[in-house]
């Protein structure tokens, strides 16, 4: 996240008006609802952990345990456990 100086990007009387109740403090304005976008929609990473999610659930299936599965793919034994949960 970057931040923005107030005073390069609002118009002085708006600036004069939120000084009113937060001066020389950092504040969070949040996106409109609208403009939202959702977790990993601007990159792959859904796709590839789904991809991965569903390669750990055929390992398991084709005879690797859990603790063979946390070892190959760097995770916990409980992470795998609920890939392996959520992928039946």
């Amino acid at each position: 996240m970057s931040y923005k100086r107030a005073d390069e990007v609002l118009p002085i009387k708006l600036l004069r008006e939120i000084q009113m109740y937060v001066d020389g403090e950092n504040i969070y304005i949040p996106k409109i609802e609208g403009n939202r976008r959702s977790w990993g929609e601007q990159t792959t990473i859904k796709e590839e952990l789904s991809e991965r999610n569903r390669k750990i659930a055929e390992d398991y299936r084709s005879g690797l345990n859990v603790s063979q599965l946390a070892e190959k793919y760097f995770l916990s034994d409980k992470s795998i456990q609920r890939i392996i949960r959520n992928t039946k």
